[in-house]
């Protein structure tokens, strides 16, 4: 395997960066004004049936949240919640277009090491989301520099990935894939044959829940540090 690699492709969010835990406030202030209609475990899962029924349609992202946080809140109150209130909601969302994408520890420090000390690979961002939001957080977290390719897109499945490999002119052997998600970064990247490094993270998104497994081809750390000791990269 040290001797096939040629790519490394990073998720972004809550790999790189957190980004869930700013959702996690946002929708806990949703589930704080939904509570005159609902307790708030049944408002959070009426809020997971509405992303998981929008996603075919609003795909990933803010603007798919922002619309299936309001479409939740008219739905649970019955058209009761207050204008004001609807705005106050809508303005929480748009604060998760602007947080502060500081890099998670030992990031940075690991990219720069790995531009250093192994020039022969090319470091990768492969993220799913929508286009100007993710642009916009890599430029907030100052990692764009040790990236020499980033790619976004609307799903991240076998396709997605025999497609980055395609347009980065490697094959999947060639390729470990570095990500929190273990249904959307690691297992499409196996099944294809590439290599993986899963990294949880402290909080999951719902609809990126799967069980957990094991894999030949698939290395599991603890922090981001960990990745230079712990897959074929020396």
């Amino acid at each position: 395997m040290r001797k096939t690699l040629k790519v490394i492709a990073f998720d972004a969010d809550d790999t790189l960066w957190d980004c869930q835990g700013h959702f996690e406030v946002v929708m806990q202030r949703l589930y704080d004004e939904l509570v005159p209609w609902v307790d708030r475990e049944t408002a959070a899962l009426e809020l997971f049936a509405t992303e998981r029924k929008n996603m075919a349609l609003l795909g990933y992202g803010v603007k798919a949240f922002t619309l299936s946080m309001i479409e939740t809140a008219l739905q649970v109150s019955r058209g009761e919640m207050s204008g004001a209130t609807l705005e106050s909601i809508l303005q929480q969302c748009y604060t998760l277009l602007e947080f502060p994408c500081t890099p998670l520890p030992e990031v940075e420090s690991t990219l720069a090491w790995l531009r250093s000390n192994r020039p022969d690979l090319r470091l990768v961002v492969f993220t799913k989301g929508e286009l100007l939001d993710q642009e916009h957080k890599l430029e907030r977290s100052g990692l764009a520099p040790y990236f020499q390719h980033v790619e976004i897109t609307s799903d991240k499945g076998e396709r997605e990935f025999l497609g980055l490999c395609g347009r980065l002119g490697v094959t999947p052997q060639e390729l470990l894939m570095v990500g929190n998600s273990l249904k959307s970064d690691i297992a499409p990247a196996l099944a294809i044959g590439c290599q993986a490094v899963y990294i949880p993270f402290h909080v999951t998104w719902q609809l990126e829940h799967t069980d957990h497994f094991e894999h030949p081809r698939m290395a599991q750390i603890d922090h981001f540090g960990q990745l230079i000791d712990s897959c074929p990269l020396t």
